[in-house]
């Protein structure tokens, strides 16, 4: 026996490796191997990015959507609030219109009230 075989029971041979860390079968397979992880964490990391891009249009979007929707929301109050002014103006015109229009009709002889009962009698 030359000490990188060993002689089993059934007469087999099995090798057994007595190289060290310099031997350059083992350099050979181990960079392989170290150089493939990068290149599944870039495509892993890229997939990552990509999928953080899109998260992070959809939040923009979203926030952009928000936003939007905010300012609509307060031009719509600031309309109501013009509406309800609006609104209780043309009701104080009316009820000024309303007593004028009660004075003109008590002044006029046409709009004064009729007793139908003592013209009768």
């Amino acid at each position: 026996m030359d000490g990188s075989s060993k002689e089993e029971e059934d007469g087999t041979f099995t090798n057994i490796s007595l190289a060290d860390d310099t031997d350059h079968s083992s350099r050979i397979l181990y960079p392989r191997r170290k150089s493939l992880l990068p290149k599944m964490m870039n495509a892993d990391m890229d997939a990552v990015d990509v999928e953080n891009q899109v998260e992070l249009e959809e939040k923009t979007r979203l926030i952009n959507q928000v936003l939007e929707l905010q300012h609509t929301l307060e031009d719509l109050s600031a309309r109501v609030d013009a509406v309800k002014e609006e609104n209780l103006k043309l009701k104080s015109e009316n009820q000024v219109l309303g007593q004028y229009i009660e004075n003109l009709m008590s002044a006029s002889s046409v709009f004064q009230t009729t007793d139908t009962k003592s013209k009768r009698k």
